[in-house]
């Protein structure tokens, strides 16, 4: 069967070591990219309805928010199902020691029972957190194999790393 990597990424204001800098592409579409080009796989990029906001503080505070209530932001240009793939490679910036809750909204879309899932997240100093739990939480019946976490900072150089990593 098919691979997907599906995957939440944000550019525009980001967070870099300390600074905020204005990028173009977003750090985990980055990662994702090369994933899908040395596993063959189908790329898809989990995007909400109504986007958080370029500005960083902003989008921060909107992420926060969401976060504290529990949302599910509603998302667009998704697939019917995900039948066709049994192993997804789910991409998404560590927001909050989680995932963005736009990745909640895709989980609880689709049925992942025997699909495997391997995580990766892109961040600037909190790692996975406990986001492979959070995954088997809410995918349930998946395989959530053990993640990559990688420097946003640092991901137009982690070729290597994510080659070592598949």
């Amino acid at each position: 069967m098919a691979k997907l990597v599906a995957f939440y990424s944000r550019a525009d204001e980001n967070y870099f070591g300390g600074q905020h800098r204005y990028i173009k592409v977003g750090n985990t579409e980055k990662a994702a990219k090369m994933i899908a080009q040395i596993t063959g796989a189908d790329l898809l990029k989990i995007e909400q309805k109504v986007p958080y906001a370029a500005d960083y503080n902003t989008c921060v505070a909107e992420a926060r928010k969401d976060f504290q209530e529990n949302a599910r932001p509603e998302l667009v240009n998704l697939p019917t199902d995900l039948n066709a793939y049994d192993e997804i490679y789910l991409g998404y910036p560590n927001y909050c020691g989680t995932m963005p809750m736009a990745v909640y909204t895709f989980l609880e879309t689709y049925d992942f029972s025997g699909k495997t899932i391997h995580p990766f997240c892109t961040h600037e100093g909190s790692g996975l957190s406990h986001t492979e739990d959070d995954i088997r939480k809410t995918a349930k019946g998946a395989i959530v194999e053990e993640g990559l976490a990688i420097h946003g900072s640092t991901v137009d150089n982690s070729k290597s790393l994510i080659e070592g990593w598949l």
